[in-house]
Formats: C-alpha cells, structure tokens, sequence
C-alpha cells in the first residue's frame, strides 16, 4: 500500500513541479548593504502612497526599529499606521487585526519589519485587504486569486528567508497547527538586508535563525525539484552559514558577519522557493505550532535525524555538502563525506548551545504529530526519500531527551 502512495506522491510532485514552471515568480527588488532599510524606505516613498501600514512587533516597535522608516515617510508626506501586535507564530486572529487596521485606515501599502512572524503576518495581511476570504480559505498552493496590496519587507533577523518567498505559516488556534499558504501574490515588491537593523538580534535568535536559513538551503539541495539555479543559491548559502554563523553568534556587532548571514538567508530563501522543502520542515512544523517552540531550533534539533534517515538516497550530494564547507575529500567515499556533513552539522548545533532534543514532546502526542507531519511532507515537498507513518512515530521518539 505504501508503494502505492508513494507512487501517488511522486505523480503530485511532477504536477508541481511542471505548474512552478508555468506560474511567474518574480524576485523582489533587493537592497543590500550597511543602511539599505533607508534606501528601501526612500522607494516606498517614491511610489506615491498615501499611507502606509507598517507591520512589526511591540519589542521592535518599543526599540525603535520603525523610526527611520517612519521619518523618511515622514519626509515625504506619506502617512503611515503601526500594527506591532504580530507575536511569535501569529494566528489568524492577529491577521485579522491587522487587517482590520489596514482596511479602517485605507492604507494602501503594507511594510513588514520584523522576523519570520512579523513578515508572515504582513504577508497575509496585504493579501486580505485586498481578497474577502479567511486564512483558513486561502491555506495551501495557489489559492489566492485577488492581487494583494503593495508590500514591501524587512527583515531584522537572518534565518526565514521570507523577504524573498511565496510563502507564509500561519497558526491556527483551533487545531493547534500550522497553516502554509503559498502563492505568488505574496512575493514583495522589495525588501532591505540591512545588517544595521540585525545588530541587536541576540546570541539564542542569532542561532535559531541561522539554522532556519541552513536548513533552508539544504533541503533545497537535496530536493528532487534541485537545479542549477536553486543550487547555486543553495550552496553558496551553506558556505557562508558555516563561516559566519558563530562569529554573529559570539559577536553581534560584526557587521560582516550579520551582512553575511542576511545574504545567506536571501539565498537560501530564493532556492527553496524554487525547489521546496522537505521532512525536516513538516515535523518541525508541528512541534512548534503544538509546543510553541522556535522554528529555526527545532529545526536544528531534527535536521541531523532527517539527514540520517535519507542518506543512502542523498550521500552524493551530502558529499559535496561536505566538500563546500571545507572537509577534505582525500581518500574519502562518498558515504563517508555525508556521514562527516552530518557530523559538522552537530557540531555547530553543539557550538550555538542548542539543545540536542526536545522535552516538550509527550508520547501521547507522537502518533497525530507524525501525520500531520506526512501530509504536509507528501502533498508539498519534493523529498528525496519517502517515509512512512512508523518511520515518522519513529523519528520524533527519537527527539526525545530519554531517546537513548
């Protein structure tokens, strides 16, 4: 029978596969550079709008992280409205407040500054001023029909790679999971890596971030979806991560460092745009929605186990993984550099004091967090190896601190 569905799987991610070929996907303009946030606040203000609705959290709000921005509007007489009431994993219910503020203010653009959450929610925002529906309605691939309102993206943390995708994860209250909404009317119009707004990102965020943005990059790679282009994007991000994550980690001034890991981020966030995601992901994305657990460490904490599961269909590629971030292929098969990139993986996960496994989970839990896990896998991603439904129970046991 698993045969079967996995046969059923593969015919699903042929179909899009050959749809992402058809639909247009359009890169945001890009800014890049110490201070870029002022260079992309001045193009927001050369488009002529009346108002602007900047979406952000209270923290970064209370920081001043806004205020830039704003006086560049300011200065422009464009008026603009702040929501910063976007937490971490926003539900519906903050979208809708968002929007609420949008539609009563008629702002006609929309300007996310923030994190993951903060640019997910302004994503959705933008598209619900302009579409009568509900986050609910619009959850899966190509469901929007209606374009969205202008939008525009900042991001202050180096690891989603939002500012650049078609994508945004939303939680449901009611289920207690994650919705994920994909369309191309999501992709902003431009955004800013600004390592100036990064410097204050702290030591945990820094790490949990980063390794949102590897994870990124290397379930791209190994995808079925994987080409030219995505592996370019995709490579060159794994490098940069390996060189610069601990600096940003242990140094958060280093301007160098954090411009590095936004440029990581970006490109990790354009390749997996093109080429998916993959089981590393789907689980994570459970934990975090059922446990309220950062993204980019649960990530960390199940990338090596995913990794493991599918190295006998990846060693090649995991292999020059290993090769990119500077283990010598001397003397080495294939199946051993793989098995060294797993290890490196570790490694830095050990250097950044993210914790190896997960006391959140409980045994009564596993059995629904696995499907969930799988269907969102096998109807999205394009993975390289599938697994079925006591492999997944498996692996999560296998997160547990009393794994053995």
């Amino acid at each position: 029978m698993f045969v079967i569905k996995v046969g059923l799987y593969k015919f699903l991610m042929a179909v899009l596969k050959l749809a992402a070929k058809l639909i247009p996907q359009n890169p945001p303009l890009i800014f890049s550079g110490e201070n870029s946030s002022l260079q992309l606040a001045q193009f927001i203000a050369e488009q002529g709008y009346s108002r602007v609705l900047i979406v952000t959290d209270q923290v970064l709000n209370e920081l001043g992280i806004p205020a830039p921005i704003c006086r560049v509007l300011k200065a422009h007489d464009i008026e603009f409205e702040i929501f910063d009431q976007v937490t971490p994993d926003p539900s519906e219910h903050i979208v809708e407040r968002g929007v609420a503020l949008g539609k009563g203010k008629q702002c006609d653009a929309v300007l996310g500054i923030g994190g993951g959450s903060s640019l997910d929610a302004a994503k959705m925002i933008a598209v619900l001023m302009n579409n009568n529906k509900s986050v609910k309605q619009l959850a899966g691939m190509l469901k929007i029909r209606r374009t969205a309102k202008p939008l525009y993206l900042l991001p202050t943390t180096s690891g989603t790679g939002s500012e650049v995708t078609m994508a945004a994860v939303i939680t449901d209250t009611e289920s207690s999971t994650k919705s994920l909404i994909i369309s191309p009317r999501m992709i902003a119009v431009a955004t800013a890596l600004d390592p100036v707004v990064m410097q204050g990102m702290p030591p945990k965020i820094t790490a949990d971030t980063g390794f949102d943005a590897l994870t990124h990059a290397v379930e791209a790679y190994l995808s079925l979806h994987a080409n030219e282009y995505t592996n370019r994007y995709a490579l060159t991000a794994v490098k940069l991560i390996f060189r610069h994550l601990l600096t940003a980690y242990q140094q958060g001034d280093n301007l160098e460092a954090r411009h590095a890991l936004a440029q990581a981020s970006c490109y990790a966030g354009l390749a997996f745009t093109k080429a998916g995601l993959g089981y590393v992901h789907a689980i994570s994305h459970q934990l975090g929605a059922k446990y309220h657990l950062p993204h980019g460490m649960t990530n960390a904490v199940v990338l090596p186990h995913v990794l493991v599961f599918s190295r006998d269909k990846s060693k090649a590629r995991l292999a020059q993984l290993a090769i990119e971030i500077g283990i010598s292929a001397d003397n080495r098969s294939q199946a051993e550099l793989a098995a060294q990139f797993i290890e490196r993986v570790k490694a830095l996960q050990k250097q950044l004091n993210i914790v190896p496994s997960l006391a959140e989970i409980q045994t009564g839990d596993i059995e629904g967090l696995a499907s969930a896990a799988l269907k969102e896998a096998h109807y999205l991603y394009p993975v390289p190896k599938y697994m079925n439904h006591q492999e997944c129970q498996q692996m999560i046991r296998q997160l547990m601190p009393d794994a053995g």
